[in-house]
């Protein structure tokens, strides 16, 4: 779990950040404290990272949703089972329509425990899919906040571009 005293977070990147946000919102609901877009694992300053930047793949971040969530109503467990069911990890850089290192799979994990959780939740979930799973497992860097208008974008426009499915 997160570090004690302090928030409890994870951070994700399934590729776009926009159907992420809305399955994670659906699926644990008041569980999540709140849940935020925006871009995390890249080389470039804040200053310097902007949807247009990291869409040149040249900034090194993906796109990542950061949860803050309630230990008592959800954990990291389920957090992370359920990241892998909503997108293909066997992919590298790609999910769906979707092509770039911004769309990698990725956990930022941000303790010990939660990169042991996550590599144990990962060889279980490997009999749901043909392929190797690829998913980067990384120490959590600063979390950029994304533009407004990418919060909460499926909500605010229903018939978005969003192609994340449960897989199993």
């Amino acid at each position: 779990m997160a570090n004690s005293g302090g928030p409890h977070l994870a951070t994700f990147g399934a590729g776009c950040f926009w159907g992420v946000q809305r399955y994670f919102k659906k699926q644990f609901g008041n569980a999540l404290i709140n849940i935020k877009v925006g871009y995390s694992g890249g080389t470039a300053s804040n200053a310097l990272t902007n949807y247009e930047a990291v869409c040149t793949g040249k900034t090194g971040h993906a796109e990542a949703i950061q949860i803050e969530y309630d230990p008592s109503k959800t954990d990291y467990d389920s957090l992370v089972t359920y990241f892998f069911r909503i997108h293909d990890p066997t992919t590298k850089n790609r999910q769906g329509n979707d092509n770039g290192s911004q769309y990698r799979s990725v956990v930022f994990y941000h303790s010990e425990g939660q990169k042991g959780i996550t590599e144990s939740v990962m060889e279980k979930v490997k009999i749901h899919f043909k392929n190797p799973i690829v998913t980067e497992i990384v120490p959590a860097t600063t979390f950029i906040l994304a533009e407004d208008y990418h919060q909460d974008y499926l909500d605010k426009n229903p018939g978005g571009y969003c192609n994340h499915k449960l897989y199993w």
